[in-house]
């Protein structure tokens, strides 16, 4: 595993979204960061695999941006966050006394994560891990996880794998008027949304 950060107090960043329900138990703020070599096929996000693409962010200011608005938690997607490893564990670190809830999406089984050289502080700062490559031929619509095989690790007290039963879909208008939908949706509903503009990322 590569790690495709810029330096270690920052990251590659493709998008944030605020006020997210379906990202995560409560009102959550996500942020989609850039770069993913894992190439799973019919992911969800190809937009996010590029490691040039994005725009490059200090840890301190995404932090605040995504704490602008008081979330009750924080979602962190992809790309894929760990191959980030080092701008992740500062982002976390930063933002772990700060929030109720931390969350990870990552197309690496937890077994890979645990055997990753220094991701053990990450894990540590999380309170759930969603874990596992997507494959398409095992995907769920309507639920939290994308496919079949991924899991939802809680590693801590403060979730229930219950409080994860359905997932949704979230269709934004930003203030520079792309359409940005996040969430599990159908590949009819993302073929709708994208003829009336460019997305941005989904999770």
């Amino acid at each position: 595993m590569r790690d495709i950060g810029v330096l270690p107090d920052s990251v590659r960043v493709h998008g944030v979204l605020h006020d997210s329900r379906v990202n995560g138990p409560g009102r959550r703020a996500v942020v989609h960061l850039q770069g993913c070599t894992l190439g799973c096929p019919g992911c969800f996000n190809p937009e996010t695999h590029d490691a040039h693409g994005g725009r490059v962010v200090g840890v301190a200011a995404l932090a605040d941006e995504l704490l602008s608005r008081a979330p009750e938690g924080v979602t962190v997607s992809g790309g894929e966050p760990f191959q980030q490893l080092e701008g992740l564990t500062a982002l976390l670190t930063r933002l772990r006394p700060r929030v109720e809830s931390l969350l990870v999406f990552s197309g690496y089984s937890l077994e890979e994560l645990q055997a990753l050289p220094g991701a053990g502080l990450a894990l540590e700062l999380l309170d759930v891990v969603v874990a596992g490559r997507y494959v398409v031929g095992e995907r769920r619509p309507g639920a939290f996880a994308a496919s079949a095989n991924q899991r939802i690790h809680c590693l801590t007290d403060k979730h229930s794998p219950e409080a994860f039963g359905a997932g949704g879909v979230e269709i934004s208008i930003l203030p520079d008027g792309r359409i940005v939908m996040t969430g599990f949706p159908d590949a009819a509903l993302r073929r709708a949304v994208r003829s009336l503009g460019e997305g941005g990322a989904t999770s």
